[in-house]
């Protein structure tokens, strides 16, 4: 059903974009018949926009990975900076959670552990939808903040580094192999908000894959027993993603090409001050639409890491 689902929407994308283009042909016809500027200049404007749509969809059915359709969990920890560190996770946390409900995604929040005076020090969001993990899967690294400081009452320019790691949610068609002897499941107390419920029980449960070193977290389920499932389901999706890593890694090493994505690699600069620019340094992108960019607006920035992507390893995965 998943799939008939996927290839449903993207024979009526399809279709859009044929009736998109032959309105827009009409509409400058008629305005080039009745010498009629406005007309003409609309439909140009709807060309444009349906290139840029067309270019979208062209990318994403590249999106062909074992794992490219499956939904994702994005973590964001913050850098060394304390409060300042803390506060610029949090407002990429909120950047990826807009840009996934500008797409229709669905986002829940597993687990979330506040800073001591604002901001975040981390976070796990699962985000739901088709192609979740292909668009966001070029996202993993690190993300440097330049600005004046709101904390500072010097009105300093300070530094901040968070991380971001996207990995797929894997379904029952991939299998992960995991031995209970290589975990150690640690069982807690919620922390923040929750009920009462949540604040008297140790609910919250963590897993250490002692082979690898993974960590995985949940409590955002008021039962013990919800939130040792998500965690299971975290640390297969970790292992996945860290077995996909070392393929990508084999295979730029191949190509003899410095362009790696990974985890603790710097992918992208957020200047605010002393001016405004974005600037993806894989690929090159920026813009000074800072404000747009930190509402969601992160397609193309995607986009092109996308397709650089496929370009450096010769395939999609």
């Amino acid at each position: 059903m998943r799939e008939r689902t996927r290839l449903d929407a993207a024979i009526t994308a399809f279709r859009a974009l044929e009736t998109g283009v032959e309105d827009a042909a009409t509409l400058i016809e008629l305005g080039e018949a009745e010498d009629d500027e406005d007309s003409i200049a609309e439909g140009m404007e709807q060309l444009r926009a349906l290139k840029a749509e067309a270019d979208r969809r062209q990318l994403e059915s590249l999106l062909s990975g074992e794992a490219d359709g499956n939904d994702c969990f994005l973590e964001v920890n913050a850098g060394a900076g304390g409060t300042e560190a803390q506060d610029w996770a949090r407002m990429l946390a909120r950047m990826y959670a807009r840009w996934a409900e500008a797409q229709g995604y669905k986002v829940e929040t597993l687990e979330e552990s506040e800073g001591e005076e604002a901001g975040l020090k981390s976070c796990t969001l699962r985000i739901a939808g088709a192609n979740a993990y292909g668009w966001l899967k070029t996202e993993s690294g690190v993300h440097r903040l330049v600005r004046i400081s709101p904390f500072d009452s010097a009105a300093r320019r300070h530094t901040s580094f968070s991380s971001v790691w996207v990995y797929p949610v894997i379904d029952d068609s991939i299998e992960i192999d995991i031995q209970d002897k290589d975990c150690r499941i640690d069982t807690y107390r919620a922390s923040g908000a929750g009920g009462q419920h949540v604040n008297r029980t140790d609910s919250a449960v963590r897993i250490t894959h002692l082979p690898s070193g993974i960590v995985v977290q949940c409590q955002s389920e008021r039962s013990q027993h919800q939130n040792r499932a998500h965690c299971w389901t975290m640390l297969r999706a970790r292992l996945y993603e860290m077995e996909l890593q070392k393929r990508e890694e084999a295979a730029q090493a191949l190509e003899d090409t410095k362009t790696d994505i990974g985890w603790g690699h710097q992918i992208r600069s957020y200047v605010l001050q002393p001016y405004q620019m974005i600037k993806d340094l894989r690929t090159g992108v920026e813009t000074s639409d800072t404000q747009g960019v930190l509402d969601g607006d992160l397609d193309r920035f995607m986009s092109a890491a996308l397709a650089a992507r496929v370009r450096v390893t010769g395939d999609d995965g």
